[in-house]
């Protein structure tokens, strides 16, 4: 965990990291179903994971090395969680995890890849809400 002084510092690349990710996802997606929709939704899971974290640094709360989503957010204080359903922390752990690489599960389509990118631009806007009161920006 980063000192205090440098937390700032810490959650401000993190975020940096997320927006390109976000920009990944959301450029890509502009390809439509010909594009690589499992790529859009790795990197909208990526962007929220980012997010988290930079909020999790900013608050200087603890986290282990982990994609899963889920976990992360449950480390957020009750009042400042994102509004995603445990549903949709799961399945957005699926994109970094088991759907990135080959095996036996449905392919992504195109509209679960545009939701992905929605729920990615819903965490970050809850979560830069959260840090306007912490000097990041």
């Amino acid at each position: 965990m980063p000192s205090r002084d440098n937390a700032a510092v810490v959650a401000r690349e993190w975020i940096a990291k997320a927006e390109n990710d976000l920009k990944n996802a959301t450029h890509t997606l502009k390809l439509g179903a010909d594009g690589p929709v499992d790529t859009v939704c790795f990197h909208a899971q990526q962007c929220v994971e980012k997010y988290v974290k930079a909020f999790l640094v900013a608050s200087e709360i603890a986290f282990p090395k982990t994609h899963d989503v889920e976990t992360l957010v449950g480390l957020m204080p009750k009042h400042a969680r994102v509004s995603l359903t445990v549903e949709q922390q799961r399945r957005l752990t699926d994109y970094a995890t088991v759907m990135r690489y080959p095996g036996p599960y449905n392919p992504v389509k195109l509209s679960e890849a545009k939701e992905a990118v929605r729920l990615a631009r819903l965490v970050r806007r809850e979560i830069r809400k959260c840090l306007e009161a912490k000097p990041l920006f």
